[in-house]
């Protein structure tokens, strides 16, 4: 995990959130994607508990990696859903500071919120132990996974690490996505549903072939 954070031709990761249900994850597997996240962020319509965190993660095959998204969880709390779901990377969504993301012991995504017109390479620039950063079109203090979508030009292309670019995707519009700022890669949760946490096979389906075939396009 040290690629850039602007892709190189072909090499989008796709990362599907917000899971919730065995088949889903399946189905996410089955589709190659990356990266399948797992919410204990307590304030998420898409929250799990610990042993059904587990039990879907337990389904994640070695092709893909599990990533854990929290917001604001104690540290206690933290460091049980490390020790019971085993992810790959963790995903910070409140208000915890470096120090706190990189005490567990495992590289860790911080989200910016894109909602409020701020400069992400500031917040960038407070999370120096971050592997990488999920933008999103939320708000300052608010939840991701709320599909609004930002201004991708303001994408920084500065940074030297891995964006996820996030917020308002969906298998109609991922390849403009792509082609338009060629992110490190691309996190969708509410575009491939039909209800919080209830993913559309279908949607997940045309959502990955659309990104493959703009990932595979960038020139």
């Amino acid at each position: 995990m040290t690629d850039g954070a602007v892709a190189a031709r072909g090499s989008v990761r796709i990362k599907f959130c917000g899971m919730t249900r065995a088949e889903d994850v399946r189905l996410a597997v089955e589709l190659g994607v990356d990266y399948v996240g797992l919410i204990l962020a307590p304030r998420s319509p898409r929250r799990l508990g610990m042993a059904q965190a587990a039990e879907l993660r337990s389904l994640v095959a070695d092709r893909s990696a599990a990533v854990l998204l929290l917001m604001d969880n104690p540290g206690e709390k933290v460091q049980r859903g490390v020790d019971a779901i085993r992810p790959d990377l963790l995903q910070f969504h409140g208000a915890e500071d470096d120090a706190f993301c990189a005490r567990f012991g495992l590289p860790f995504l911080k989200a910016i919120a894109m909602g409020d017109g701020a400069d992400p390479l500031v917040e960038m620039a407070r999370f120096p132990s971050a592997f990488g950063f999920v933008l999103d079109g939320h708000g300052a203090g608010q939840a991701g996974g709320s599909g609004h979508r930002f201004d991708w030009s303001r994408l920084p292309h500065a940074c030297d690490r891995p964006i996820l670019l996030a917020g308002g995707l969906g298998p109609g519009n991922v390849a403009e996505a792509i082609q338009a700022v060629r992110p490190w890669g691309v996190d969708v949760s509410s575009g491939i549903e039909t209800a919080p946490g209830r993913k559309h096979p279908e949607a997940m389906r045309r959502f990955v072939e659309a990104a493959r075939a703009a990932s595979d396009a960038i020139g």
